[in-house]
């Protein structure tokens, strides 16, 4: 139980952080970039805190908010770690 909520604060950290720095960049590939880490954050928090309340309520109706809520973070961070790779990968073409 710990553990998950050593995950929440992390990712929920990691993802204001994320979110900040995209207002001190001003390049649009980097605010992207940035933008997709923190959707990836997000989606880790969604887990995080799904899993955590599941463990700690286990009644059918937690069970199936505590699914929705992982099938959503499942659904952030998949997308935001592809577009994440993709746009560090366009950084780097950019920028040799």
């Amino acid at each position: 139980m710990l553990i998950f909520a050593l995950g929440i604060m992390i990712s929920i950290v990691m993802f204001i952080y994320y979110k900040v720095v995209i207002l001190r960049t001003k390049d649009p590939l980097v605010q992207v970039y940035f933008n997709s880490k923190a959707r990836f954050f997000l989606g880790t928090f969604l887990i995080f805190f799904g899993i955590n309340q599941y463990l700690a309520y286990q009644y059918t109706f937690v069970l199936i908010i505590s699914i929705i809520f992982i099938l959503l973070g499942g659904y952030q961070s998949y997308h935001g770690f592809k577009a994440a790779r993709h746009y560090d990968s366009e950084w780097k073409r950019l920028n040799e």
